[in-house]
């Protein structure tokens, strides 16, 4: 059925102005006043209210086995949860450790979206290691559409990996014309930190944070910078968490490296406290890079405000209470990850924008448009005709405060419990069907589809 949003306020990465959206075949096919539709045209009335283009989600988890254990979502629930939240398409990462074969990893992740997510998906590919086979099996994934790579310069002996395989890695993302997006800490530093606290008793979730911290971050981050320098690949940072690791990547951007910049919505609302609370509350709240000193927001807002991050992700990863517990003994054996695939939007809007001296042009910049750019989401991420109709109606009257009684994500907790809310969205389009219609997900689990790319780099 074809669809018209009608009397919003469009905002854009680069426009602002009202006029009525007119939807058909999966795309928008007109913009303007008065439009003249067919009768049986489905109408939402944006009238008062914001239309965005749909938010997009470039670092995800859903399917993840990680510290003995998976994460709890399903590509159904995460879809769902992402929709409230106003995200109509994500990136999630495929990652096999070391132990697995690339191309199995990659069939399994893929096989599994496949059919169970309610919005458009696509994969970013983890180089866990590099041998004899890597390369050609690169080769194919890169062939079947999925245009970035990721290496973790963290999780020694299971994710990460060594110099030379990082090397390879980048030589061939270049020869290829990929992206990699790398995890930047320095592994060994951060091996040798857990032992000492360790060995010294301290195993609590308030140990989590010195056990790698910001100079360890910067660290890796100017080594991925230095390895892009000398092969001329494109990179990107992930989940960037503090004030010296963004400088790390500022002075690599200076010196002329194609960097771009991630961080997540957990760094610019949590500090770490949130992890140093008593009685083992705080493992909901751990993840890597962790939670800072409240200073280093300050540094990531203004970053963002100013171009300096690119991105605004989340690193949904949610495990349940019980999960987090594994880590009772040490705090090295909490699996990483906060849920907050639902909460991205609404909280960069809260604190950015109504709250804060983020532009609305920028919110969407850094929540949409700049995500698809980078990865080449050519049909995402703008409000124009002949691009897909994934469309965010948004009412900024809205105030609430987060609760787990709203919650949509597969685990037991809610990272953003309590905290207030302004604006929300009403109205969700995948491709110009409607998956949220006045804040009730009414969309199909089998909508989604995969998003293939072409090597832009």
């Amino acid at each position: 059925m074809p669809l018209l949003i009608k009397g919003g306020r469009i905002i854009t990465a680069q426009d602002d102005y009202e006029a009525d959206i007119y939807c058909a075949d999966e795309l928008i096919t007109a913009i303007g006043h008065d439009l003249d539709v067919p009768a049986d045209t489905e109408v939402i009335d944006a009238s008062g209210k914001y239309v965005f283009p749909g938010f997009i989600d470039p670092h995800v988890h859903i399917h993840l086995p990680f510290m003995g254990t998976f994460a709890k979502d399903t590509h159904s629930t995460a879809s769902i949860a992402a929709l409230y939240g106003g995200t109509t398409s994500y990136i999630e990462m495929v990652c096999p450790n070391r132990s697995e074969d690339t191309l199995e990893g990659y069939n399994l992740w893929k096989g599994m979206a496949d059919g169970n997510s309610a919005c458009d998906y696509t994969f970013h590919m983890a180089v866990s290691k590099f041998n004899d086979d890597t390369a050609a099996q690169l080769r194919e994934i890169v062939a079947d559409g999925i245009t970035s790579f990721k290496v973790f310069l963290a999780y020694k002996g299971f994710f990460g990996v060594e110099d030379d395989e990082l090397y390879e890695t980048l030589k061939l993302a270049k020869e290829l014309g990929v992206i990699t997006t790398a995890h930047c800490e320095n592994a060994e530093l951060v091996a040798q930190l857990c032992d000492e606290l360790l060995a010294a008793g301290k195993t609590g979730p308030e140990w989590h944070e010195p056990s790698r911290p910001t100079r360890v971050e910067a660290e890796g981050t100017g080594h991925f910078a230095s390895f892009l320098e000398l092969t001329g690949a494109a990179g990107y940072v992930v989940h960037l968490s503090c004030e010296a690791a963004l400088k790390a990547a500022v002075d690599a951007k200076l010196r002329g490296v194609e960097l771009y910049v991630e961080s997540v919505i957990p760094h610019f609302c949590f500090d770490k406290t949130f992890a140093e609370r008593p009685n083992f509350e705080g493992a909901k709240w751990i993840m890597s890079p962790p939670l800072r000193e409240k200073s280093n927001q300050k540094a990531l807002w203004d970053g963002l405000r100013m171009g300096l991050i690119d991105t605004v992700a989340t690193d949904h990863c949610p495990f349940d209470i019980d999960q987090k517990a594994m880590g009772r003994e040490a705090f090295t054996a909490i699996p990483n990850g906060i849920p907050a695939i639902g909460d991205r939007v609404n909280m960069l809007y809260t604190y950015g924008v109504s709250r804060g001296d983020l532009s609305l042009k920028r919110f969407v910049e850094s929540a949409s448009t700049k995500a698809a750019e980078i990865f080449g989401l050519t049909q995402k991420g703008r409000i124009a005709v002949g691009a897909d109709a994934d469309l965010v109606v948004f009412d900024p009257s809205y105030r609430g405060v987060v609760s787990m009684k709203d919650h949509h994500v597969n685990n037991d907790y809610c990272g953003f419990e309590g905290f207030e809310q302004d604006g929300k969205p009403t109205d969700v389009t995948v491709r110009g069907q409607v998956a949220i219609r006045d804040g009730v997900f009414v969309g199909d689990t089998s909508r989604g589809r995969l998003i293939r790319r072409t090597p832009a780099y």
